[in-house]
């Protein structure tokens, strides 16, 4: 196993971070959510963030998605220093994210779900449901997300066919980051591999893919990078070709870690 700073070595390094955080800190109240967290994600590559309940990943996500801003540090995304910022600006600044919860509405159709905010419009007033039909379809067609229909309420679909079209909600916004919070959640084993081969495509595409997920079997196959969190702050960064589920277990738990991480725990 090559020590710390050689794996570090190994992120990529031909092009600027498509998002950076340095000294990024969150509280909420007396409660440190994120503490001195230091993230690079590249495009092109899938960047998974692991910890236990509680390590700041979600915290951290949120940042990232403009759910959050930082009390303290810097946000940078494709190299601008974005100081505030809310859901809307981070997609403005090209950052699309499937959250957890997937934010969809059951009872709309598929195609209402993929446009939610964003419809297409005949004149000021009325939505183009014809236009709209097509495109969602082309969209899930790209990605090979099956449906019944596009005309189908979301609520009558399974949970996986559900996180697909989240997904492609996201990868149809074309932004060169993508977010995905616990994107196999509750997802079986078909599902969940072709969750897998969505993100690879979106690697393919050279798209920065953030991922975060307690499936560590999932992560070793489809993430490049991983970076360990624990207790708000930053354990560790690995490679998953030059790290194994032993050193990333023991990192999560706090067994192991950087040396200078764990001098500032």
């Amino acid at each position: 196993m090559l020590a710390s700073a050689e794996i570090n070595k190994e992120a990529p390094t031909s092009e600027r971070p498509a998002l950076e955080v340095t000294e990024g800190w969150k509280s909420f109240g007396h409660v440190n959510a994120l503490r001195d967290v230091k993230l690079n994600a590249y495009p092109g590559e899938v960047l998974a963030i692991l910890g236990d309940n509680g390590a700041g990943k979600s915290t951290l996500v949120k940042v990232l998605a403009g759910v959050h801003n930082l009390d303290a540090g810097e946000l940078r995304i494709n190299g601008e220093t974005v100081d505030r910022t809310s859901p809307r600006l981070a997609r403005q600044h090209g950052v699309s994210t499937v959250f957890q919860d997937l934010a969809v509405i059951e009872t709309l159709d598929v195609a209402a779900n993929m446009f939610l905010g964003q419809q297409i419009r005949r004149g000021w007033i009325f939505a183009n449901r014809r236009r709209m039909f097509a495109e969602a379809a082309d969209s899930l067609a790209a990605l090979g997300v099956r449906v019944p229909s596009v005309r189908a309420q979301l609520g009558e679909l399974s949970g996986g066919q559900r996180q697909g079209v989240a997904i492609a909600r996201a990868v149809r916004e074309d932004n060169p980051i993508v977010l995905m919070d616990e994107p196999t959640a509750a997802l079986g084993v078909r599902e969940t591999a072709h969750v897998g081969e969505i993100i690879r495509e979106l690697k393919r595409r050279g798209k920065c893919v953030i991922l975060v997920s307690h499936d560590l079997e999932f992560v070793f196959k489809v993430a490049d990078r991983m970076l360990i969190m624990r207790l708000g702050g930053v354990q560790g960064l690995r490679t998953t070709k030059s790290t194994d589920h032993q050193e990333v277990v023991a990192m999560i738990t706090g067994i192991a870690g950087d040396d200078e991480t764990k001098a500032r725990s």
